[in-house]
Parts: C-alpha cells; sequence; structure tokens
C-alpha cells in the first residue's frame, strides 16, 4: 500500500518534468519517448518495463558489436561511455530520470519501490542458483546496489547486496534505502 500511496504522489508531482523530458527526448533524436522492455518479476513472471528512452532506436541491434567493451562481469552489459546513449539519455542517465516510468510499473503492482531490479529473461538464464532468489520478491525501483555505488560495483556483489536485502527487507530498511537513494541519485554516483 506504501508502495502506490508514494508512487501515486511520486508520479502527479514529476508530471511537469515527464513532459519536459518527453519533449527533450523527441527534440534530440528519432524516435519515441519511452522505452519498453520484457523484464523478470517476482516468480519468473514476465511484465513490460518502462524507461524514457536514453538510446538512439537501434541501440539493442548495436550490443553484439560492443560486446567487447562490457565493463561488467555476469550477465549484465554496461558501458561508462556508450556511443548508443543519445545527448538526453546521457543527462537523463546520470540524474537516474529514465527511471521516473518505473513509477507505473510499481502502480501496475509488477514492481515495488524498493527490492532487487528487474533483470532481463536473458540475463535470468544465466543466473547461478543462488541468483535466483532475487526472484523471491518484487522487482524495485531503488535498491542497495544503486545506493552503493550502482554500476561501479561488480556482478558478484551486487547478487550478494540483493541477497543481504532479502534477508533482511523491513519497513525500516526500506525508508532507509529511500531516503538514500535521494542523495545517489543527487550525486549521480555510480550512474551511467
Amino acid at each position: 500500500m506504501l508502495d502506490v500511496v508514494l508512487a501515486s504522489v511520486g508520479l502527479l508531482a514529476a508530471l511537469p518534468i515527464w513532459l519536459a523530458i518527453v519533449v527533450a527526448i523527441r527534440l534530440d533524436s528519432p524516435g519515441g519517448a519511452l522505452f519498453v522492455q520484457d523484464r523478470v518479476g517476482v516468480h519468473g513472471r514476465r511484465f513490460r518495463f518502462y524507461k524514457f528512452r536514453s538510446m538512439y532506436a537501434d541501440a539493442e541491434h548495436r550490443v553484439g558489436e560492443l560486446q567487447s567493451s562490457n565493463e561488467v562481469s555476469g550477465p549484465v552489459f554496461k558501458m561508462r561511455v556508450d556511443p548508443r546513449v543519445t545527448r538526453v539519455g546521457n543527462v537523463l542517465r546520470r540524474t537516474s530520470l529514465d527511471e521516473l516510468p518505473q513509477l507505473l510499473n510499481v502502480l501496475k503492482g509488477e514492481m515495488s519501490l524498493v527490492g532487487p531490479r528487474p533483470p532481463l529473461p536473458k540475463e535470468v538464464e544465466l543466473y547461478r542458483p543462488s541468483d535466483t532468489m532475487r526472484l523471491s520478491v518484487k522487482p524495485g525501483l531503488t535498491c542497495l546496489w544503486q545506493i552503493g555505488g550502482r554500476s561501479t560495483i561488480g556482478f558478484d556483489e551486487w547478487m550478494e547486496l540483493d541477497r543481504e536485502y532479502i534477508r533482511r527487507m523491513s519497513l525500516r530498511v526500506d525508508l532507509t534505502i529511500l531516503l538514500r537513494t535521494v542523495w545517489a541519485v543527487l550525486s549521480c554516483r555510480g550512474a551511467y
């Protein structure tokens, strides 16, 4: 219930920002303002995941040619300087504003405000047995990984942070993570 209330308030408060972001994305590069992708949620259920589009429209098709530049271990793909990211997308990613549409996923009950980040189906296929614990709870908009350094953290440490969160889950832990997320977003630490 707290998720729905906070997501509703956040959605209404951010509406003017949403409109500005949509205009900026449309002026910056061809394509729609929203990026929709299949992700894996609680108990392995797939859902449509929303973000503001931060990359050029052909970005998904270019992963193969850039695979050798992946800077993260494990099944995740990340690059500090990714040529697929647009100018506006760079700002959105550094400020985490590209994540705002996930408030819709929270309102739909597919995500929580706090929980492990929702993985791609192809990432789940490469999970070790210990990694599947992440799928026992709703994925979240923020988590220990995001407040602990985001993209500066390796895959194994990321998975351990998610397991730690699941072991310690409580309203107090969630509120602490939400408050620390504000600082992480404002500092832009580890965002790319």
